[in-house]
């Protein structure tokens, strides 16, 4: 508690805000590094939330009263992951192997996600006969976590050790990026096909498989942002089916890979900011009116800064260049190998 702030309580608030926006940040991430700009991230994002939610519930319903809620909740991430995926590979088939335009596409695959998890959303509500939910118990594994000894301490186990786990899966996805890309040959390959495909090629990489790798995955990352959103939202909404759930958070995604100049340590740093800003309603307004009692900042107010923030971000980024903190150069170009 700072001056009247419980910043313990932001923080932690923060963290579950911004662990959707990390996902996401970190596909698209993964996917511009090949050289391949895909603005499907919220549709994406769509598909991961509505295919997670959709999974646990037909296992639960399948297995009715003997359903476990640790494989309902690992179903509900592979099976959001993987729809993810499809959606980065159906963008690859279009830029890639089709040579389609990669902004026409992305968008396009934006409005088809959103369309689709909408969709299925819909039918599992009326098959549901209502509204769509998972059980208590697959709930109760999207919530908090306990560690013995560590979330007992005081002040540091409510900031770091209490979190579910797919905020340690997002900073253990931050982490394995940020060897691959640096320290792996693997990584070193993927970043010369997003620079210069051509010269990648002509060294014999094979540029269409690391296009068609690197989207696909990157676009299950961005998936399991989704599943985050639909499974793990804190408050009522948990495991329960919202429509347009995402709420432009892909949009936000594509702006903090910008913030975070292609680089995912930074991007932990960016999806916190931007987290924070999303919570900020939940304490700032309390806080202000233990100073001015009739003072109140209306909830909308607080809703599009994180999209002004956004805004914000894109007009310096435009405005100071860097060699260094740059798109890859090849990204946004279709790399059509008989042209060389």
């Amino acid at each position: 508690m700072v001056g009247g702030f419980d910043f313990t309580n932001f923080f932690f608030m923060a963290v579950i805000a911004a662990t959707p926006l990390l996902f996401a940040t970190l596909g698209e991430i993964l996917t511009e590094k090949s050289g391949s700009l895909n603005l499907g991230v919220e549709g994406m994002m769509f598909m991961g939330a509505a295919a997670g939610i959709a999974a646990s519930y037909f296992y639960e319903t399948a297995a009715g009263s003997g359903a476990s809620g640790i494989v309902s909740a690992l179903l509900a991430v592979l099976i959001g992951f993987l729809a993810g995926a499809f959606g980065g590979f159906i963008y690859s088939l279009l830029t890639v192997t089709l040579r389609a335009n990669q902004n026409v596409t992305g968008l396009a695959l934006t409005i088809f996600g959103i369309g689709a998890g909408n969709l299925i959303g819909e039918l599992l509500g009326i098959r549901a006969g209502g509204f769509t939910t998972v059980s208590d118990s697959t709930k109760s594994v999207f919530s908090g976590i306990s560690i013995p000894f560590l979330s007992d301490i005081p002040v540091i186990g409510r900031l770091f050790f209490s979190y579910n786990f797919m905020v340690y899966l997002a900073v253990a996805t931050a982490v394995l990026l940020i060897v691959l890309l640096n320290k792996t040959r693997v990584g070193l390959n993927l970043r010369g096909v997003g620079e210069n495909p051509a010269t990648a090629d002509a060294v014999g990489i094979n540029v269409t498989k690391y296009k068609y790798i690197a989207a696909s995955v990157g676009g299950g990352i961005c998936g399991l942002g989704g599943v985050y959103i639909s499974m793990a939202t804190v408050g009522g909404n948990a495991g329960t089916w919202i429509d347009n759930c995402i709420a432009g958070r892909g949009w936000i995604a594509v702006a903090l890979v910008i913030f975070a100049a292609w680089r995912p340590s930074r991007a932990i740093i960016g999806a916190l900011l931007f987290g924070g800003l999303s919570a900020l309603w939940l304490y700032f307004d309390p806080w202000l009116q233990t100073f001015l009692p009739n003072a109140s900042i209306p909830q909308q107010i607080y809703n599009v800064l994180p999209f002004i923030a956004t805004i914000l971000v894109l007009i310096f980024t435009s405005i100071r260049q860097s060699k260094e903190l740059s798109q890859p150069k090849a990204c946004g170009t279709n790399y059509f190998r008989e042209e060389r």
